[in-house]
Formats: structure tokens, sequence, C-alpha cells
């Protein structure tokens, strides 16, 4: 049941213990539970959630997914900043980060215990989430629309709630796991490469934010991707389908898009994709 958001469930191995993260749950909760039901995935086997930034389409639902799972105390990961008054005013004010139903106290209430850091947090050994992510090109950034307040100014928000989550897949190299990419794939790969300690991204799968990037831009990520010597990329959601194109005939058959139910073998661990 494809519908726009994401959501994807890392299966991470490592001495002999199995970890699922939950990276993200999409803005429907009936879906989303729907496609694990034919995956055959258990709420009740996640282990940890990670939410990548405050949107709608990657939180709207994470108290009915604590329900689900039915356990005190599940690890939810995120910024610090997750739940700040996020909105847009064009065509109309309109909130669009985390909702009400979702708020911290509910997610406390529904056995989630929340990790609200700007630093990189190690989930399990190997898989570790990059933190607040730092900006380091001159070409990627935050969309503009989007409001916060501040002082009791309405200001740009730029987003810095943004994160992703790094496998260090042995005999492979960094898988980078991204909701949207808001602070830009290509200073995420770097953070990626010191925060995990690699020199070889094998891999990157998620929104990489595109779809109202100029032509200059997309150039430019697309030629930062394959200088970054990134064996293989899956994109969706967000990135649009110009940035696709450029993606597939920059990356050839090591390009594909995302769609809902993908599952991706890596080493001796399954990355389980549900969207």
């Amino acid at each position: 049941m494809g519908q726009h958001g994401v959501s994807f469930l890392l299966e991470g191995v490592s001495g002999g213990n199995i970890h699922r993260i939950l990276v993200d749950v999409g803005q429907n909760s009936e879906a989303l539970l729907s496609n694990m039901g034919i995956l055959g995935i258990s709420p009740t086997s996640i282990d940890t959630i990670v939410l990548t930034h405050c949107h709608y389409d990657h939180t709207q639902g994470i108290v009915r997914m604590l329900k689900e799972i039915g356990r005190r105390d599940v690890q939810v990961i995120a910024h610090p900043s997750i739940f700040r008054l996020h909105f847009v005013t064009q065509p109309y004010h309109r909130h669009v980060g985390i909702m009400p139903g979702d708020s911290k106290v509910e997610i406390e209430k529904a056995g989630g215990s929340l990790s609200l850091t700007k630093d990189p947090l190690v989930i399990m050994p190997g898989i570790v989430t990059t933190g607040e992510v730092k900006r380091r090109t001159d070409f990627e950034e935050a969309i503009i629309g989007l409001k916060t307040i501040e002082n009791g100014m309405i200001v740009d928000d730029l987003m810095l709630d943004d994160i992703s989550v790094i496998a260090n897949v042995k005999g492979k190299g960094l898988v980078i796991v991204t909701g949207c990419s808001h602070a830009g794939i290509i200073n995420i790969a770097k953070q990626a490469i010191e925060v995990a300690d690699g020199n070889k991204i094998e891999g990157i799968i998620g929104g990489l934010h595109l779809v109202e990037a100029s032509s200059t831009v997309i150039k430019r990520t697309v030629e930062g991707l394959s200088k970054l010597n990134v064996a293989w990329i899956s994109a969706g959601h967000c990135t649009g389908f110009k940035a696709q194109v450029e993606l597939y005939l920059a990356f050839k058959e090591r390009f594909s898009p995302l769609h809902a139910g993908m599952q991706f073998k890596l080493g001796s661990t399954d990355r389980r994709l549900v969207l």
C-alpha cells in the first residue's frame, strides 16, 4: 500500500544478537501496519524507533505503533527540537510537524522512552545515528517556506532536527538510511564517514529532497555522490523525478527508485523496508 511518506525496518545482526530498528512511521498507521502484515513483520519484534525529523509524513502514528509494540521503555530516538512548532504559511497557515496525538507526553504514555540528543547515538554495535548534521556545502539548503517561532518571532526553520541512520556493514562499508535529507545528502554522507569512522559508502537509501531543487543543485548533488564513490543508491519519496533521472544517468544499474515493500540484503543482515 504505497502512500506519501516513508518507514524503514532495519534488522541488524552483530555478535549473534538481532536488533530491529524502525526508522520513521510514515503518516498512516493503517497503511504501515497492513504492509508490515504482508511482509510478515510483527510490531512486537521492534526494539527501537528512530524519527528522522518532525514532519508528519514521517512521524504520524508513532503513538499507535508504540501501542502495537505493546512494551514499556521502547527507545525512541530523535533530535531535541523535534517537538517544536513547525508550519508553512503558503498557500495558507498549516502545521506540518508532530501532530497533537503524537506529542511527547503521549509517546511516553504509550511506552516510548525518548532519547533526544544532538549527538550521534549508538543503537547497537555497527549502527549509529548521525546526530545533528553539520552544514558543510554551499549549495545544500533547507527548503524555503518552512517556519517556526523563536522568541515570539516567525523565522525560517532550518530543519536542524534532520538526522539519519548509519549501518557499518561488515565487508561492505557504510549504508546510510535517510528520511528526507533536509540537511543535504552530501552533508549527511560526509558526516556518516566522520561519525562511523569509515571511508567507503556502500549505499544510500531514502529520500533526498531534491523534488523542488534547481537543475544546478541536482547536478552538484549527483556529482558530489559520484565523487564520494557511493556504490549504489535507492532513492524516492521527496527525491523527485528529475533528480531520479540524473541519478540513473550517473549511476546506471546502481540506482533504483524506492517502492513499497522493497527488501535489501547486505552482508549477513536483511534491511527490510516498508514505505
